[in-house]
């Protein structure tokens, strides 16, 4: 079984239906834990993003009411998709992570080397998406309440996160909307988060080119679901006894994750950056070192012969400087 085809297939049938699923009468609704995004006409589904942004926008006091229960049940259909799945929403069905890894593929082709953090490095950057996260929860806020003290925020702030992230701009496009494209000058704040999003929209044609999944290390629905990482019904799996440190995993996962190379005491190993794309689980030589539950139910595990009989056939996603690194 090689997961990485099967795992291209389903993130192109996820990116059709939420790009424009609306247009065969596709709703799966605005609470999808995935960067489907609110800016695009004839989607089939709806990043919560947005949504949260609008809803956090409102005095304390309206959340003891009808404000309060609308938040809390966007959150709890959050909360289920999260538990049910868990990263997998990151790894298989977002379409802004599949538009990342077709990146990686075409630097891939053209024999672009890869490049990868330093170890020291991707510990303290993987932080950074909380920050945005908590940011994302209070700026909102700010717009209609006074916190710690401070005067309440022009509206100009509203949806601030959706303003500079680049899925705005360029997701909308295959439908053949370009109108995201812009700097706004109606406001020194809009100047600031349109340019932004201009600026990350840059990065993500950039270092696509040059590193797997750059900018989910910093996106805060990651880490929303991250919240939740432990008590998903998908988990990842390690026998430490099995695991052999031969480095294949580790080279091979788009994230990064030395964890899952290097840890001998935990077992869950669906860490904080992990999108469970189960490539670590594929190029795995040893029998059951590695194993993807659902309920607590293998579901794929690494196998020795499994894993010659791929090589035999070609792994079919190898870079030019790492076999397992593409």
């Amino acid at each position: 079984m090689k997961v990485y085809r099967l795992r291209m297939a389903v993130q192109f049938v996820s990116f059709i239906i939420l790009v424009y699923g609306g247009l065969f009468a596709v709703d799966l609704g605005n609470r999808m834990p995935t960067f489907s995004c609110a800016y695009m006409d004839d989607r089939g589904g709806g990043c919560f993003l947005i949504g949260f942004q609008h809803m956090l926008s409102r005095p304390f006091d309206e959340f003891l009411g009808d404000a309060g229960i609308r938040l809390a049940k966007a959150l709890g259909i959050v909360a289920l998709w999260a538990i049910v799945l868990n990263k997998a929403w990151c790894g298989w069905i977002c379409p802004f992570g599949f538009l990342q890894d077709l990146m990686s593929k075409l630097r891939s082709f053209f024999s672009i080397d890869l490049s990868r953090f330093t170890w020291v490095n991707r510990k303290r950057n993987r932080s950074i998406k909380y920050i945005i996260l908590v940011l994302l929860i209070l700026i909102p806020l700010g717009i209609a309440n006074s916190i710690f003290g401070m005067d309440t925020l022009s509206r100009d702030w509203s949806v601030s996160f959706c303003q500079i992230c680049p899925a705005r701009l360029i997701l909308p496009v295959f439908n053949g909307d370009f109108s995201q494209f812009y700097v706004d000058f109606s406001s020194n704040v809009k100047i600031g988060l349109t340019s932004l999003g201009v600026v990350t929209t840059g990065l993500f044609f950039t270092t696509s080119f040059v590193k797997r999944r750059f900018l989910c290390s910093y996106c805060p629905m990651l880490a929303v679901l991250s919240l939740f990482d432990k008590i998903g019904l998908l988990s990842l799996k390690k026998d430490p006894q099995s695991c052999t440190r031969c480095g294949n995993c580790s080279r091979a996962c788009p994230m990064e994750i030395r964890e899952i190379e290097e840890e001998k005491v935990l077992t869950n190993l669906v860490t904080q950056d992990c999108t469970l794309c189960l490539r670590c689980v594929e190029v795995c030589p040893e029998d059951n070192a590695l194993q993807a539950r659902f309920c607590g139910i293998p579901i794929f595990s690494a196998t020795k012969s499994g894993f010659l009989k791929r090589q035999e056939l070609g792994d079919g996603n190898n870079s030019n400087n790492n076999k397992f690194g593409a």
